[in-house]
């Protein structure tokens, strides 16, 4: 067709791009600006982003990588220790056990104490008027098991698991402990490793109870009946080192051992020898030292022992009943020799009632 020339118009694509172009198309005003609204969007894109970008590393990384990336280690503040004197920073501890969490606890000082002691001592009853206080566990005779004292290593290991308080047992505390220990008698490892304790004891700052008992004579009584019922087990086939009723008692009380006289003299040299020998060897821990007779006469001794562990007095209180109450003529058979044999030497005090129950 003839005609003019005119702008040729291009089509398609083009053509939609043309008539967008072209201002006469459209008579449209521009929109408002919103910033609100361009903001949630930029915000909308980043998260969407974001999300894309993590889900890729997680893909990449596994699941192991990712644990490793997300685990997070709360570092909490350490206990405050500026009210502890500087003397007593050495003996205060603030243990971390593994097998269980001290929770509100985790700052409640804790002190270390280990109560030294042997055989038919009065230890027992001790331990259990200890462990009636709410705040001190002490957790017995642990090392009665010789593998745990077969050489100095394990001793360290059961100490550590102790003073840790991660060691389970019937006294544990646990998490508002204030004073954790326990018993350990003279022969077993003790002395042998008297060296290497006591630099641990030094070192972590384990406090010592020295208990024993000044009348030897009694306590070879208590030990001779004891090993007697070991064998006998005279409570219904049952052997008792510690009796809870006065019928018990009375059961055990009847056996009268028979002393060989020969050896008696030698027999209280060695026992008071020995304990000295330790008593010396380990001097130079914190200590205090208490007897078991002092203990029966003034039960106030029991202060002293709380104020050395620094917890709070308490009325302390034992079910235990004492087997031997009476004068020791009315439990060895032979009594008359023994006396003879003690009268006049540096042991005649043993032969006298050293208390009355």
């Amino acid at each position: 067709m003839g005609g003019a020339k005119g702008e040729e118009k291009p089509g398609g694509a083009d053509d939609w791009c043309y008539q967008f172009g072209n201002k006469n198309t459209f008579d449209l005003k521009a929109p408002k600006k919103s910033p609100l609204a361009l903001r949630m969007f930029v915000f909308a894109m980043t998260m969407l982003c974001g999300i894309s970008i993590c889900s890729m590393c997680m893909k990449q990384l596994g699941s192991d990588g990712w644990s490793r990336i997300v685990k997070i280690e709360v570092v909490e503040p350490p206990c405050n220790k500026s009210t502890v004197p500087p003397s007593e920073v050495q003996f205060v501890h603030y243990p971390q056990p593994i097998t269980y969490s001290r929770e509100e606890c985790k700052c409640n000082p804790v002190r270390f104490f280990a109560i030294i002691s042997s055989q038919r001592s009065g230890s027992g009853w001790f331990e259990t008027l200890l462990n009636s206080h709410m705040n001190v566990s002490s957790n017995g005779e642990i090392f009665s098991a010789k593998e745990r004292r077969n050489n100095i290593s394990s001793i360290i290991k059961t100490l550590d698991k102790v003073y840790s308080l991660d060691w389970n047992s019937s006294a544990s505390k646990n998490e508002c402990t204030a004073a954790v220990g326990f018993k350990w008698m003279l022969n077993q490892g003790l002395v042998a490793n008297h060296v290497d304790v006591v630099d641990y004891f030094n070192q972590r700052g384990v406090s010592a109870i020295f208990l024993f008992r000044r009348n030897l004579l009694r306590q070879l009584v208590s030990q001779l009946a004891n090993n007697h019922d070991r064998y006998l087990k005279q409570l219904n086939g049952t052997h008792k080192a510690h009796v809870h009723t006065k019928h018990e008692a009375r059961i055990l009380a009847k056996y009268k051992p028979r002393l060989n006289t020969t050896s008696l003299i030698w027999q209280l040299k060695q026992a008071d020898e020995y304990t000295r020998g330790a008593l010396e060897n380990l001097k130079s821990t914190r200590h205090i030292t208490i007897y078991y007779e002092d203990l029966i006469l003034n039960r106030t001794k029991l202060f002293d022992v709380l104020d050395f562990l620094k917890v709070p007095r308490r009325k302390l209180v034992s079910r235990h009943v004492k087997i031997h109450t009476k004068p020791l003529s009315e439990y060895i058979e032979n009594w008359d020799e023994v006396y003879s044999t003690l009268n006049g030497t540096q042991y005649e005090s043993f032969l006298t009632s050293d208390y009355v129950i």
